[in-house]
Order: C-alpha cells, then sequence, then structure tokens
C-alpha cells in the first residue's frame, strides 16, 4: 500500500533538471533523523514543505530510503523553514545573514511580505534600493519560472529550460508556447524539434496539421544547416521530414508548396534539381556572390601605380627578410587585383606575407585593417603582426538592440586593405554579413588553409571561392627551413598527402610524438598523466592553460564530455571552492571553459575561452575572465557555458595552443577523416602528442573527406 509522509526539505543531495529526478534528505514531522527521499519534482529549494507518496525501500548500495511515486513541494510555512528557503540561495541577493535578519523580523509573515509588500525590506539593515530591486525580481522569476516548469512538466517535457524559456518570452511564456509549441525548437537553446513535437501533441495539435509539417521542414533544413549545408535537393527534404514525423511523402510536398508560395521557404533551381532554402541562408548565398563580383569588378584600386619589384626588394629590407616566390607573386597579385585569396598549410609563410602587404600598403599611407572570425585567432595575428586585429563580430559591431551589424553597406568600415584571416572557419552567412560592409575601393586579401576542416556553419566559402577561379588565387607550398625542422609540420604534411607519419618515438626531445594504446581505458590514463605530469614537467607549462585535449567526438568515453569530467578532476578538483551545478555540468572556481553561442549583450562569442573566477551563490552570478576581460552570467545563463579542458576538434579550429593531446580510437570511426586529423595536428604550436590505436591513425590518413556540402556559392561566382 502507497504510504504519504510529510516533512521539510534539509538538504537536495542531488536534483537532474533535465528530468526532475532528485534525491532529497527531508525531516519528517516529529522525527529528529533524517531520511532520504527518491522521486521526481520539477525544482527544489531546500526549506520547502514536501508531501510524498510512495514506499519504503531498502537499496543494496544507500540502505533504508523512501522512493516517491508522487513529490509535491510549497513554500515553507514555519519560519525555520523560511529561513532555510532563503539561506540556500533561492532568491537573489539573499544569503544566509541577510536572511536570519529578515526572518528574525517578519517570521511567518516573510514570504507574504516578499510577495505583497517587499518595500518593507527597506527597513532591515543591508537592503538598499538596488539589492531590494534584485531580490524583486529574482522573487517574481522564480515565481513565473516554477510556473513554466509545472506547465512542461504536466505535459512530459523536461524543464531545465524553463529560465531560458522565461527569459527570451517573459510573462506570456506559457501564452505564446500554447500558441505555437515549435518555436520552442527554433528559439530556446537545448530545446529540440522532437520535445516541441510531443508538447505539441499534448496540447492537442494533430500529427496532420499543417503547422506541425511545416515546422518539420523547417527543422529539417535547420538540422542540414547545422551540418553545413546551404540548401538541400527538395526530394531529400520532402524524404528526411515525411521520416521525422511519420506522414506521406505527398502531404509533405504539399506542405512545401505552400510554404515556397508564402515565401517561408525559397526554391532555386540548381543544375536541373530543385533545391530548397530558409530564405535568411538563400539571402546571405545570393548576397555573398554579388559582393564578391562587386569588389572584384570595381575599377578603383586602393595603391597608387607603384613598382612592385622595389616594392618586395624594399620590404625584405624593412622586415628584415627574403620572401619565397610564391609570397612574391602574391603580393604582385594583391597590388593590382581588388580580391586575392592565399592558401597554404602551416611553415609556408602566410603571416609573414600578411606583415610585408600591411607594411607595403602603410607606406602609401593607406589603412589596413585585420578581422579574423575567433578571439584567440585574433590574438596570435596580432601578436604576429605588431598591428590591431578584431574579430568579424567587434569589427562589423552587433547591435543587440537592432539584432544586426551597425557596419554594412550604407554604413561600411573604414580602410583600404582588409584581410580576413583564417576563412576557412567563416560560414556563409558571416561572410555575406562582412564583403557587403567593405568599402567599394578596399582591397580583400582572405587568408586561410583550405585543407582543413570546413566552417562549422553552413557553406564551403573558401574552398568554393578557390573551385570558381572567380578571384585570383595564390597556393604557397614552399616551406621554410624553420618549419620543416618540426615534425608537427612534417607530420602534418604527411597526413594531408595521405600517408602515414613518422610514428618512431624520437631520440631526443621533440615536439610531435605517438604513443600507442588500443584500450579507450587506457588511453583515458595516459591522458590524464600526459596532462597532469609529464607534458608540464618536461616542457614547463600550466596544464590548465596551456595544455589543451582534442578530440574528433562529443559523445562516447573518449568524447568531450567524458573527458572534461575526468580532467576537471584531475586538474580542478573539489577543494572547498565555491562551485554550481547546471545543465549537466559542475562548475567551480578556477575551471576552463568555453562560449558555446554568440551572445551580443555580454559581448561573447562561440568558441572563446575563459576561466571561472568567481562563483557568487548570493548573488546566483558566475563571472567569467575572457583573456582578463570579467563577464558576468546568471546562473539561468550557464547553457551557454560547457568546460573546456577538452574540446571537439571541429570547435578548435582557429585557435592554436601551446601544447595539443588528441585521443584517437576506433570508436571515433563515423569522425575519422583525413582533415579532420590535419586540423587537430596543426593546432599544437609546441607539442602535439596522439594517444591511441594505429589502426585509427590510418584510418583518418586514408579517409579523405568526400562528404558534399550543398551550397551554390561556386556556381553563382562562376556565373558570367
Amino acid at each position: 500500500m502507497p504510504e504519504t509522509i510529510i516533512g521539510q526539505i534539509e538538504r537536495v543531495t542531488y536534483h537532474r533538471p533535465e528530468d526532475g529526478f532528485a534525491v532529497l534528505r527531508v525531516r519528517l514531522r516529529g522525527q529528529r533523523d533524517l531520511v532520504t527521499v527518491v522521486g521526481k519534482l520539477t525544482s527544489v529549494t531546500p526549506g520547502e514543505h514536501l508531501e510524498a507518496t510512495g514506499q519504503w525501500v531498502v537499496d543494496r548500495d544507500h540502505g533504508k530510503q523512501f522512493r516517491a511515486d508522487d513529490l509535491r513541494t510549497a513554500h515553507p510555512a514555519s519560519a525555520e523553514g523560511i529561513e532555510r528557503y532563503l539561506a540556500s540561495g533561492a532568491i537573489r541577493s539573499i544569503g544566509p545573514q541577510l536572511a536570519k535578519k529578515i526572518v528574525s523580523i517578519y517570521k511567518e509573515r516573510t514570504l507574504d511580505v516578499l510577495d505583497r509588500s517587499p518595500d518593507f525590506l527597506l527597513h532591515i539593515r543591508g537592503i538598499g534600493r538596488k539589492r531590494l530591486k534584485w531580490i524583486q525580481q529574482s522573487w517574481e522569476e522564480q515565481k513565473e519560472v516554477r510556473q513554466i516548469m509545472l506547465f512542461l512538466a504536466e505535459h512530459g517535457v523536461g524543464s531545465g529550460r524553463a529560465v531560458r524559456i522565461y527569459r527570451t518570452y517573459g510573462r506570456e511564456a506559457i501564452a505564446l508556447i500554447k500558441e505555437n509549441p515549435y518555436r520552442l525548437a527554433g528559439e530556446i537553446r537545448g530545446i529540440g524539434f522532437k520535445s516541441a513535437d510531443q508538447l505539441a501533441s499534448r496540447l492537442g495539435i494533430p500529427a496532420d496539421s499543417p503547422r506541425r509539417m511545416e515546422a518539420a521542414v523547417r527543422h529539417t533544413l535547420q538540422q542540414l544547416a547545422e551540418e553545413g549545408h546551404c540548401a538541400c535537393p527538395q526530394l531529400e527534404v520532402v524524404r528526411k521530414t515525411a521520416e521525422l514525423v511519420e506522414v506521406s511523402e505527398e502531404r509533405i510536398a504539399a506542405v512545401v508548396e505552400h510554404s515556397v508560395a508564402d515565401g517561408s521557404l525559397v526554391r532555386e533551381a540548381i543544375d536541373g534539381t530543385d533545391w530548397l532554402y530558409l530564405p535568411w541562408l538563400y539571402h546571405a548565398e545570393v548576397g555573398l556572390a554579388k559582393a564578391i563580383r562587386r569588389l572584384a569588378a570595381h575599377p578603383e584600386h586602393p595603391l597608387p601605380r607603384i613598382e612592385v619589384a622595389k616594392a618586395i626588394g624594399w620590404v625584405e629590407a624593412r622586415l628584415g627578410l627574403r620572401l619565397a616566390a610564391g609570397q612574391r607573386e602574391a603580393i604582385r597579385q594583391a597590388c593590382c587585383h581588388k580580391v586575392l585569396v592565399i592558401t597554404g598549410g602551416p611553415g609556408v609563410g602566410k603571416t609573414t606575407l600578411v606583415r610585408s602587404l600591411i607594411e607595403i600598403f602603410e607606406a602609401k599611407g593607406l589603412r589596413p585593417v585585420l578581422a579574423v572570425p575567433t578571439g584567440r585567432a585574433a590574438k596570435r595575428l596580432a601578436e604576429t603582426t605588431g598591428r590591431t586585429a578584431k574579430t568579424l563580430h567587434r569589427l562589423m559591431e552587433f547591435d543587440p538592440a537592432s539584432g544586426g551589424f551597425r557596419r554594412d553597406a550604407e554604413h561600411p568600415l573604414a580602410g583600404d586593405l582588409l584581410v580576413l584571416d583564417e576563412t576557412s572557419m567563416v560560414d556563409a552567412v558571416l561572410a555575406y554579413q562582412f564583403l557587403r560592409a567593405l568599402p567599394p575601393r578596399a582591397c580583400l586579401v582572405l587568408v586561410g588553409d583550405a585543407d582543413q576542416l570546413p566552417s562549422v556553419g553552413p557553406g564551403a566559402v573558401l574552398a568554393d571561392l578557390i573551385s570558381s577561379r572567380a578571384v585570383p588565387v595564390v597556393r604557397l607550398t614552399e616551406i621554410f627551413r624553420q618549419a620543416r625542422q618540426s615534425r608537427i609540420v612534417t607530420a602534418a604534411y604527411a597526413i594531408n598527402a595521405g600517408r602515414l607519419p613518422d610514428l618512431e618515438p624520437p631520440e631526443a626531445l621533440s615536439d610531435f610524438y605517438f604513443i600507442p594504446c588500443d584500450r579507450p581505458e587506457d588511453i583515458l590514463g595516459i591522458i590524464q598523466r600526459l596532462v597532469d605530469e609529464r607534458i608540464p614537467d618536461r616542457f614547463s607549462c600550466d596544464p590548465r592553460t596551456d595544455v589543451q585535449v582534442l578530440t574528433p567526438m562529443n559523445r562516447s568515453l573518449l568524447g568531450t564530455r567524458h573527458l572534461n569530467q575526468l580532467l576537471q578532476q584531475t586538474l580542478n578538483p573539489d577543494r572547498g571552492q565555491p562551485w554550481v551545478e547546471r545543465y549537466g555540468w559542475t562548475f567551480r572556481e578556477g575551471d576552463r571553459v568555453i562560449q558555446l553561442e554568440n551572445d551580443y549583450r555580454r559581448d561573447v562569442f562561440n568558441g572563446e575561452l575563459g576561466v571561472v573566477e568567481k562563483i557568487n551563490r548570493i548573488d546566483q552570478q558566475v563571472i567569467v575572465s575572457f583573456d582578463g576581460r570579467r563577464v558576468e552570467y546568471d546562473l539561468g545563463d550557464l547553457d551557454e557555458l560547457a568546460l573546456a579542458y577538452a574540446l571537439s576538434i571541429h570547435k578548435s579550429q582557429g585557435s592554436e595552443y601551446p601544447c595539443v593531446v588528441i585521443p584517437l580510437h576506433t570508436q571515433h570511426y563515423p569522425m575519422l577523416k583525413r582533415n579532420l586529423l590535419y586540423t587537430a595536428v596543426t593546432r599544437g604550436k609546441r607539442l602535439v602528442v596522439i594517444v591511441g590505436s594505429e589502426k585509427a591513425l590510418r584510418m583518418c590518413v586514408r579517409r579523405p573527406d568526400t562528404a558534399r556540402r550543398f551550397t551554390a556559392l561556386r556556381r553563382r561566382l562562376a556565373m558570367p
């Protein structure tokens, strides 16, 4: 027979917001000893009143506990419970000491005062107008978020993103979701189509609803965009969507026709096949092609007529070096063409060439502007050229109020020579925003390694530019003597050529090593020792800032999630420092973290690395330092961050690290491609260590990435 127990939650031992699973320590009425209660709750805070229905069991590992089928919480009614509730950090800006002061005055009426007469709190020492505003906002937000959590839970959807939903939609959140639950999949990070579809079903939207099928088609195209495609053949979109929602292809095709007619999708015939685009991607691809062709065709070059041979001799003397034939040819091309692509692998002098061009243009009184996709790449380019380099987002001045960039065709960038480095990382949308903001008279030089991974976002801009032959391309091939002495460089070129690099252990201290190991568990142990002891000891580096683990996948034993948890315990174990748990991660002060999305409000962008500097549970804030710049996050916004002791190789694009460790195993099989390993190896500056099976390494080297991205940029550029 089910039993009902009533008590007060003293401690939340564990709570998983994704599905509500909780382990609680509870003081039952009339009892001194705490009992363990296990069940599911949308939200839970120490001090709350608890009513649980279930039965007592004896767990083999954890002993006696109450396993609840139904758990209900309510705000505490006793002064003791209210004080514990407020002291737990449930309300922003109220900590244990302030909670004690408040409850000592208002006792059981405290929550009623918060609800109806918050100005009464101004009588308490330590609470001014600013703190009162935070307390009021937090109290109101908590009530609204709890309602959203209950609404989602009642309809079978995980409530872990309730705070983000509230901050996106405000008090109208539930009404807006009821009106169109599919908007969650496109607007709330962490909620996919399937969750939104499940909610829609619970809200009574039928399986054959046109709204459902339209949302599914958009979702299919959005998923394809996340895989790198700008568009997709219509037949393939219809097939994928029909499989997703289990509706006939005929019904989906009819919805597509309607969506094309009303402009919510764009259709274009490409090489005799109908392709479907999301409108914003179509306009980006078409606009990018027009911008490149317009710039390349502009008759006025910013550089006055010069004797290029003399300019080359002058810059060689100024920089104290001798340029290779390919570098000289690139300078000649840049002096007469408005758009130029420079590509080549490591050690071929791309940065030296950029410095040379800057010197020549500056000598003629012209202004160079350096841009890169990521903050780390900007810092590296600034260090190597001695000039300011900015990320594309900061250069183009994103405006949070309008949702666009301040720099555009109407308000172009200022500059005569614009150099975009790491162009392989730039997707079609960002490239379009950048190109449309260029002044017509400017000269554009695009620099990148065409053999690296393509951009994470949609398109293959650098590869399409090169293959289109619409603009001049200079491929640098001569490896400089210093670079030839690096085993990192020779290994990278061997991999890129489809050959196995030299795996023999070097006799002297080297910059490239292969450690053979076949069992994933053993690979983990080796990586742990390498990062924590062997590399710091032999190469005199800081394991928390100088050593970066790069892995092919996010999931699996050797994926980013498991490696991050392992390395966090190794490099920043729990020593009693402040911590917070959100969205499946435990963050501690001192942790290395990565930003997962562009946050224009905080001026932090996808891929930037930082260190957790301070965690303030009372003010419910986490402060992260990004290269010395302190950025504040509310606890509800921590889904923008993840641990960064280990990163996926895709996330490492455009970055360079002193020491890189790469696990490689056949469990990574879907990702074992040549350009993936080539990209990983070329991220290391002083040291690269591959740990894994030779079989997996051979797979990488032998398997070129033959996957085609659906993009029509090359075709548009090649059009007369």
